[in-house]
């Protein structure tokens, strides 16, 4: 995987880095938030991409 299209993705509330995704930053300029499941605090939170 190139290392120039990958993201991290952090849970806002216990602000852990969880996922780690790729996304094509040409077409895609603002920052990817998605519904996903966090591990430390065991609920679907809306994990934001960083930088």
């Amino acid at each position: 995987m190139s290392q120039d299209n990958m993201i991290k993705m952090e849970c806002p509330e216990c602000k852990h880095t969880t996922y780690f995704s790729r996304k094509n930053k040409k077409t895609l300029k603002n920052r990817l938030e998605l519904m996903k499941y966090c591990r430390f605090c065991r609920k679907h939170t809306k994990h934001k991409e960083t930088k």
